[in-house]
């Protein structure tokens, strides 16, 4: 006889953010977002914005986890870690309790099946951690690009993975539900994470993919301010052909993306992108090429097909590049076969 499979339980935690990816995730593409998880067998034990308990409650949840009258099968942790000043996390400190957030932290993932950084700054540190970072604030298993971070190098969950990085700012409502799901189906091992462990269900794709602009962008016809329909990479810093996100197949709302919406992708998704060394909506150039390289593609190559593109652009591509609307319609031809 079948039983009945327990809840996965979920656990979210906000520390050093602004809460977009609590309010990102308010926009998955449903109307029942709580039907949606309760079908997949998740139990959001709580969420400091979608739940109603507070205080002694709470608190109370927090030290049966720890005493392990609840089981915690995923902590979610949204915001970046602050151990500042020197050391003590008292920059913040869970209200009611007298103790650091990262004290909770700590403590909570020693006992958690799967830990996952909801967004970048829960990943790398982000946005919090720009700067001179006066509240030494840092990701989950990651500082940028380099590992450590709270938990540290060797950390590892109850199920054996690190720290599953649902990186973003904000991240995609699609990219934290379905990772929850995949999770609780038990789905996503180490093999479905990347090298910087995010969730391949969406790192394994570049922004670039399904960009509206791809036309432009084989021609190399490039947009020159910010109303123009040509790719920004040459000249607006977008970097949709190094980041890896579905932004552009997995669009945000049903319908937008950055690029979609007219702005330069700024790499979200990857460690240090709020500190690129230049200004967001600017390419930086040597002799004249972009830095900023499609990632798998060597520049010799890049700059030899760029120019026999360019050469080859036409009338209609080149004219519409740096417009703010179609000019030039796609002419007419016969398609049939002779």
């Amino acid at each position: 006889m079948a039983t009945e499979r327990e809840s996965f339980n979920v656990l979210w935690l906000q520390s050093g953010g602004c809460g977009g990816c609590s309010m990102s995730l308010l926009c998955a593409d449903t109307t029942d977002f709580h039907g949606q998880l309760r079908d997949a067998g998740i139990h959001l034990l709580w969420h400091p914005s979608l739940s109603l308990e507070s205080g002694g409650d709470v608190i109370a949840l927090l030290n049966d986890v720890l005493e392990g009258r609840v089981r915690l099968d995923a902590l979610c942790v949204e915001g970046s870690l602050l151990r500042g000043p020197n050391g003590t996390g008292r920059f913040h400190v869970l209200a009611g309790t007298g103790l650091p957030m990262i004290h909770w932290v700590q403590r909570l993932a020693a006992h958690a099946g799967v830990v996952a950084a909801i967004g970048s700054c829960a990943a790398w540190g982000g946005v919090t951690a720009g700067g001179a970072n006066p509240t030494d604030a840092c990701g989950l298993q990651y500082e940028d690009e380099r590992i450590g971070g709270l938990l540290g190098a060797a950390f590892r969950s109850r199920q054996g993975l690190p720290v599953v990085n649902v990186a973003g700012c904000p991240t995609h409502p699609g990219w934290v539900v379905d990772t929850l799901m995949a999770l609780a189906a038990g789905e996503l091992g180490a093999e479905s994470l990347d090298a910087l462990g995010r969730p391949r269900l969406y790192a394994d794709q570049l922004v670039h993919h399904g960009c509206t602009r791809n036309e432009f962008y084989e021609f190399k016809a490039s947009a020159e301010k910010p109303s123009d329909l040509g790719c920004m990479m040459e000249h607006m810093g977008c970097k949709g052909t190094q980041v890896h996100a579905d932004c552009n197949t997995r669009l945000w709302n049903g319908e937008g993306s950055c690029t979609r919406g007219g702005y330069a992708c700024i790499a979200c998704t990857e460690p240090g992108f709020q500190e690129p060394g230049h200004p967001f909506h600017e390419t930086p150039k040597i002799a004249g090429i972009p830095i900023g390289l499609p990632t798998d593609m060597p520049k010799a190559w890049f700059v030899a097909l760029a120019s026999l593109s360019k050469s080859a652009t036409p009338k209609r591509v080149k004219v519409n590049a740096t417009a703010d609307h179609r000019v030039v319609t796609p002419a007419i031809r016969r398609t049939r076969l002779k």
